[in-house]
Order: C-alpha cells, then structure tokens, then sequence
C-alpha cells in the first residue's frame, strides 16, 4: 500500500512555477495530503477552465485574478497571468490602466466594477457590502456571475498566499 506522502504527484500550477521538484522535502510536504494539493489544483482548473459556461468570460476571470495576484503582491503569479492575458492578445491599454491602478478610467464599465470589486474584497473585503454588490448588479452582472466573481476571489486569496509561503520556503532552504 502506498502512503499520501508517497505517491506521485503531478506538478501543478505553483509547484511549475515555484521549481518545486518531486523529490524534494518542499514537495513531500505539500503533497503530503494529496487531496489539498489536488483540490487547489482542480479548484484553479475550474476557474480558468475556457468552457466554462453562463459566467464571467475568461478574459474577465484573468484580468481578477492578474489584478489580484498585483495587488496582494504575489510577482511570481502576476506574471503567469499577465502571460495567460497575452496570449489571449487583450488590449494593451486594459493592462496599462491596471499597472498604472486607474481602473476608474477603463472605458469597459462592466470590467471596470469587476474590477473594482476585487480590488475592495483584497484590500478591504469588509467594504464588499451590499452597495458593493449593487455596483456589479448596475453593470448586469447576473447573481449567478457575481457568486463566481466571490468565489474566484477567495480562491486568489489564498492561491497568493499559499504562493508567497512555498516560496519563503524555498528562500529559506526548506526545499
């Protein structure tokens, strides 16, 4: 029978781009519970899967989690989506009005309060209040899109998180 600790992981999303090998006591760790390592995986996979139907398009859901992943700061999972917005070839002056923080002047009103409202539920998510909600209802987001946006948020919480402690630990040496 073989343990948790034991089996073999494929690499996922942060283990790629964190360099974290199989192998290594970094790696033993994280994919000691195989079902976490697993289920942030699948949880990733699930929010940028293309396919995804009747919800916020897949440009929408890079720009939060690009603008997220700036905002917390997590550099290492900017630019994995910075790339993923490039190679859908979005407007470049989306992306400078995000670098610059003037997402009030985005011409788009719809990823202008999408925007917005991950901004306030990273850097102030007590402020994600009913006026907040009512913001994205004004733009037709639908109840449906606006769970999702939430949810896809929490998940770039602590995607950036679990990001920024794997890699203290590889400055560390625990790798």
């Amino acid at each position: 029978m073989t343990s948790t600790a034991e089996r073999t992981a494929e690499p996922d999303l942060l283990d790629s781009l964190l360099d974290i090998q199989p192998g290594t006591p970094l790696h033993t760790v994280r994919h000691a519970r195989h079902k976490v390592a697993s289920a942030t995986q699948g949880s990733h996979d699930l929010f940028f899967d293309p396919a995804l139907e009747n919800n916020l398009s897949l440009s929408e859901r890079l720009w939060v989690a690009y603008y997220a992943a700036r905002l917390t700061p997590q550099a290492t999972l900017t630019a994995h989506y910075r790339e993923q917005l490039q190679a859908l070839g979005v407007d470049g002056s989306v992306r400078a009005a995000v670098d610059a923080g003037a997402i009030e002047t985005l011409e788009d009103a719809r990823l202008r309060a999408i925007l917005g409202f991950t901004r306030t539920l990273i850097e102030s998510p007590v402020d994600g209040d009913q006026a907040a909600l009512q913001a994205l209802q004004h733009e037709s987001l639908s109840t449906a899109e606006i769970v999702v946006l939430a949810q896809l948020i929490a998940f770039l919480s602590y995607q950036v998180r679990l990001a920024a402690g794997l890699g203290a630990l590889l400055s560390a040496g625990a790798a």
